[in-house]
């Protein structure tokens, strides 16, 4: 699933691709992606004639903003945006068609059909479903190290799923947790609630950190992950952790490992992250 850099990636490409561009009409063939409202009809008949303005993100979540609406899509595993002309044909994995009336179409492709789009008028997308919920975003003024350690003290989770939880902190999925903690040289099944100060700041600094110079490369290119132009993100070449096991530790040699936490599949370096506590 695209993390907060690759969704960031995305909204960049996308806005150079779409904005100031006029909605003639949509199609949908696969209703059950449109969330809200719960008449499909009614989703196209609102954005018919709206120019698209702007296109922001919170946490791992587009905006589309047109005149009077914010359109929230959630790319999920494999959903991917693309700019076309209308004369170019498009595959069974193809739900959503934006058709502008300059020509071109914006596209939502989505192989295992999990995006969503929840339409909203401006001004409410933020105090309903799916972004009333979330946490700060982490490179807001509001992410503090007070923040992280409330946060983690009144948690009995372990760190990992602790950071996984978009209701404390925004934007980290399994690739991001993985690399903040092995910077920060914590072992993914400590306790969420025995960190130290010294390590509460440490893992601050490296979340931030971490995302900032992901975002900067255009995120990573795990799978199937593109962002709407066809690019491929770069960070992968910088990753410590994900998708390592058994290669060496960048930093002591050790082979890294991979275990379960929370479900998911997890990387760490046995040498790096101690689970001392």
């Amino acid at each position: 699933m695209p993390e907060l850099p690759e969704v960031e990636t995305v909204r960049k490409t996308l806005i150079n691709l779409v904005q100031s561009k006029q909605i003639e009409h949509i199609t949908v063939y696969w209703p059950k992606i449109i969330k809200n409202p719960a008449e499909v009809e009614q989703f196209i008949d609102a954005l018919k004639g709206e120019t698209i303005l702007d296109v922001g993100r919170r946490g791992k979540f587009l905006i589309i903003y047109t005149d009077q609406y914010a359109l929230v899509s959630h790319l999920r595993m494999e959903g991917r945006y693309g700019l076309y002309p209308s004369v170019e044909p498009f595959d069974k994995h193809t739900h959503v068609i934006f058709h502008f009336t300059d020509g071109t179409e914006l596209r939502y492709r989505d192989v295992r059909k999990f995006g969503t789009m929840h339409l909203y008028k401006k001004g409410e997308e933020f105090v309903k479903p799916p972004l009333v919920d979330l946490g700060p975003e982490p490179f807001s003024e509001n992410f503090t190290k007070q923040y992280l350690k409330k946060c983690l003290s009144k948690t009995s989770r372990k760190i990992k799923p602790a950071l996984l939880d978009q209701t404390i902190l925004v934007g980290l999925g399994n690739i991001y947790v993985d690399e903040a903690l092995f910077r920060a040289g914590i072992h993914p099944e400590r306790l969420a609630s025995s960190l130290t100060d010294k390590e509460i700041t440490r893992l601050h600094k490296e979340i931030v950190d971490t995302l900032g110079e992901a975002v900067k490369k255009g995120g990573s290119t795990i799978r199937s992950y593109v962002n709407s132009q066809g690019e491929i993100g770069m960070f992968q070449l910088e990753l410590y952790a994900y998708g390592r096991e058994g290669e060496a530790c960048k930093k002591c040699g050790t082979p890294l490992e991979k275990i379960k936490v929370g479900g998911r599949g997890t990387h760490f370096c046995p040498n790096c992250q101690k689970i001392t506590e």
